[in-house]
């Protein structure tokens, strides 16, 4: 069964929404990169706090799913009539791929999980392409 375990935030100050997140809600900052992102736990739940870019607006971006299986989830969605899940651009530490729902919100997909970085190199490094489908999104 697929768990929701990420959930990503666009932020005009991902700094002082971090600090606000860990004031209250004692959530911990895990991972901060040179993108400006900031990861936080709260040892169960991910949140990335991503700075806004172009034009974007704060708020809600995505949301991941920690999954069994990348590969079972995409014969899933092609057995419905849905495009299949890609490797996600840009080399994120958490999610290997990532999908579109029929209203085009975006998920992530993870078999590794949301707590742990682990980049492409790593999870090629041990001959695990985190499913089968090679095009970024």
């Amino acid at each position: 069964m697929a768990k929701i375990r990420h959930i990503a935030i666009k932020s005009d100050d991902p700094i002082k929404l971090a600090q606000f997140y860990e004031d209250t809600m004692d959530m911990k900052v895990i991972l901060r990169r040179p993108t400006g992102a900031i990861y936080m736990t709260d040892g169960y739940m991910n949140v990335a706090l991503l700075p806004v870019r172009d034009g974007g607006k704060p708020g809600i971006d995505h949301f991941g799913f920690e999954v069994d299986s990348i590969d079972d989830v995409a014969g899933r969605l092609k057995e419905h009539g849905h495009p299949a899940p890609k490797i996600r651009p840009n080399n994120p530490p958490y999610a290997e791929q990532r999908a579109v729902d029929p209203d085009g919100n975006y998920f992530d997909l993870s078999e590794h999980g949301f707590q742990d970085e682990q980049y492409q190199e790593d999870r090629a490094a041990r001959g695990d392409s985190g499913g089968k489908v090679k095009e970024p999104v």
